[in-house]
């Protein structure tokens, strides 16, 4: 239970810290602020304690192929933010954020 308080505690920070920097002079930093490898912190050290050194590399690597998903997300709402409005363009770039997330798993899995 202590384990969950502190996660959402660091979420909580996380979220708290974007909305601070979203509001001062160097608001790009708030973009920073979500990749920081929390959760990829926790997964590592999960499967590096459960698994294979193998297997964490594997997982690292899927971890960095991931990043497309993302970049995909990003080119679309810097292309689209001066087009449309605002829930249009991050709609648009989280549905472009599942297709090439769903195409990641599908060329993953077919390897």
């Amino acid at each position: 239970m202590l384990a969950l308080l502190l996660k959402s505690l660091l979420g909580a920070a996380a979220v708290l810290l974007i909305a601070l920097l979203s509001r001062s002079q160097h608001f790009f930093v708030a973009g920073l602020v979500p990749l920081f490898p929390t959760f990829a912190l926790i997964a590592h050290y999960i499967v590096g304690s459960e698994r294979s050194a193998a297997d964490l590399q594997t997982t690292a690597l899927f971890g960095l192929c991931s990043l497309l998903p993302y970049a995909g997300y990003l080119l679309v709402v810097y292309w689209l933010s001066p087009r449309l409005a605002l829930a249009p363009t991050l709609i648009s770039a989280t549905l472009a954020w599942f297709v090439l997330a769903g195409a990641l798993l599908a060329i993953w899995q077919a390897r």
